[in-house]
């Protein structure tokens, strides 16, 4: 498999160890003990305490809740072996290289979803009916992650992420099981909750390094009736603003300095009714996936904090393009609002880290959804381990610098990037046409399609790299007969930059690797010169057309632009013959 090559980017450093305060809400701004504005950049670590189907291809079983994906895995190799899985899972997903390497991009925080069933039995499962059990494993785990942080000087932000009895009806996110009651149907389960929230609290009352208590991840719910929108139409809210009045309450009675975080009903975004808050140490956390990035995406967050005088902070975002990436963080930075992107690693492209499974997943993964045979419990339980085992650790993931780079470097820092060292000699040489440069649209690349924006159009979503491998931008990449890669679906108008290196520099003859049923035109312009135009005639399978004339490469640093004037079809690369 071609690997990416790890241009050195200029974020990339190891970044200075400091004492950590606890952070504060300051009027509408986050701040340490001393009163300095604190922007949090971080990441979601999805996935690792709570799995969601969709992160592992898992999307069409049942609807994509943990428990049911557990009880999938149980029926093909029993409990016992069962719950060793989760156990490597949990070893393996999030380690302390995860965040070392997280500190090494530049960001200092960290958002951990948490199940409530780590740290606290189900209700119904309580030797004592109202009594909490505390399992220790789940608190033991907090305190690796919070050792690992701090090491690096970053927050460790908790999130409730799946409440006792779940919190919504988007059934995946809280793990929630429509035949028991849920979060609002239970008294029990909501005082669960609240004990679990005094407990963490008592544990961590005096840890600077975690920087707050995300109280209730996205709540989802019709209080007022069956209406289906997921609370996007409450106006009221009574239930919620009344469990996180309870829960504050619990917390303060142990623990009078960390920061709170509340989120509105409707995935995050509906506060009415909520505010104000009585505990003046509060945050609002909004969501954002799907929309536009313009100022009135976040208007009415913006209105909530200078009407109610509280910080705001991008609890959550992610899974689009890098265009919307770097978009959106431009856009909330602007506005001193820090972030969490999520996730941190999943099963797909559009994230930091890839997890690439073994052969036998896809498999399980047939069967479960029905479009393959049931594999042996052998079988399966070879496939299960070597994912939990291996192809979750951090140096068995792809790392997509791409992604890493829209994120924290081009919102700052809009200049191209060599994605690659693409290195000509006296000799020649080749490249890749999926090596083009790191950077923004309109400057690394320009595409017909590089961004979801669906929630704002009403229209059906939008797949921005068609392939869905290797690079987060807009350009279409497929991986060929698993191994190599092109760009495909390339189409009038659109182009990619490239940066190359050529050793004395000289002329050069330039062969094209094309297919286009269709046929069309090819422009290549090196240094700003004038275009030089490939036909490319119609024609099946993969041929090497050479360009007219010979190509003039300075000694040492050039610019290549390869552009679609006519042509739609898919490129593979560039040989480059000395054409002394």
């Amino acid at each position: 498999m071609k690997k990416l090559a790890l241009a050195l980017l200029a974020f990339m450093t190891t970044l200075p160890v400091s004492a950590q305060t606890f952070l504060r809400t300051d009027g509408q701004r986050i701040v340490d003990e001393s009163g300095k504005e604190v922007l949090l950049r971080g990441m979601g670590l999805g996935g690792w305490m709570l799995q969601e189907g969709y992160m592992l291809q898992l999307g069409q079983l049942g609807s994509g809740q943990q428990h049911r994906i557990r009880a999938a895995i149980a029926d093909l190799i029993g409990e016992e072996k069962t719950a060793e899985f989760y156990r490597a899972w949990l070893d393996n997903h999030t380690r302390k290289a995860d965040i070392d390497m997280m500190a090494r991009w530049g960001m200092n925080s960290v958002r951990l979803p948490m199940h409530y069933d780590l740290l606290t039995l189900p209700v119904e499962k309580e030797p004592v009916a109202g009594k909490d059990s505390w399992l220790e494993d789940g608190f033991r785990r907090i305190d690796a992650l919070l050792a690992w942080t701090k090491a690096n000087g970053m927050y460790l932000i908790l999130d409730l992420h799946a409440a006792p009895g779940g919190q919504g009806n988007d059934l995946p996110i809280a793990d929630r099981d429509p035949a028991r009651p849920s979060l609002w149907q239970s008294t029990e389960n909501r005082r669960k909750t609240i004990a679990l929230w005094r407990e963490l609290a008592r544990r961590y009352a005096d840890e600077p390094g975690i920087g707050a208590y995300d109280l209730l991840n996205e709540p989802n719910w019709d209080f007022s009736g069956p209406g289906g929108e997921h609370g996007c139409k409450e106006t009221g809210n009574a239930p919620l603003k009344q469990l996180y009045a309870d829960i504050a309450a619990a917390i303060r009675a142990v623990d009078k300095r960390h920061m709170l975080i509340i989120e509105g009903n409707c995935w995050g975004n509906n506060f009415q009714g909520l505010l104000p808050f009585a505990d003046r140490n509060t945050a609002l956390s909004f969501h954002k996936y799907w929309n536009r990035n313009d100022e009135a995406s976040i208007a009415p967050f913006l209105a909530l904090r200078e009407t109610y005088d509280m910080p705001l902070w991008l609890g959550e975002s992610g899974e689009n393009s890098n265009v919307w990436f770097r978009d959106a963080i431009s856009l909330v930075e602007k506005h001193g609002i820090g972030w969490a992107f999520w996730p941190l690693k999943k099963i797909g492209f559009n994230n930091p880290y890839e997890i690439v499974p073994n052969p036998g997943w896809a498999k399980l993964v047939a069967y479960w959804t029905g479009k393959g045979p049931r594999p042996s419990a052998d079988e399966a339980q070879a496939t299960l381990m070597q994912l939990a085992r291996r192809d979750i650790r951090h140096e068995n993931n792809l790392f997509h610098q791409d992604v890493v780079d829209a994120m924290l470097r081009q919102p700052h820092d809009p200049s191209p990037r060599p994605s690659a060292p693409l290195r000509i000699t006296a000799e020649g040489g080749a490249i890749d046409a999926v090596d083009y440069d790191i950077g923004p649209a309109g400057i690394a690349y320009h595409d017909s399609d590089d961004a979801n924006y669906h929630v704002s159009t009403g229209k059906a979503r939008t797949l921005w790299n068609n392939g869905r491998t290797w690079r987060n931008d807009g350009v279409d990449i497929v991986r060929e007969d698993g191994e190599s890669l092109y760009v495909s679906d390339f189409v009038p108008g659109e182009w990619m930059r490239y940066s190359l290196s050529a050793d004395g520099g000289g002329d050069y003859m330039v062969d094209v690797e094309v297919k286009s049923d269709k046929g069309g035109a090819l422009t290549l312009t090196f240094n700003g010169g004038a275009p030089a135009t490939l036909a490319v005639p119609a024609g099946t399978g993969w041929r090497q057309l050479r360009l007219p004339g010979r190509v003039a490469l300075l000694d040492g640093n050039n610019m290549l632009v390869l552009g679609s004037t006519g042509f739609d079809g898919g490129v593979r690369g560039l040989r480059f013959a000395s054409a002394r």
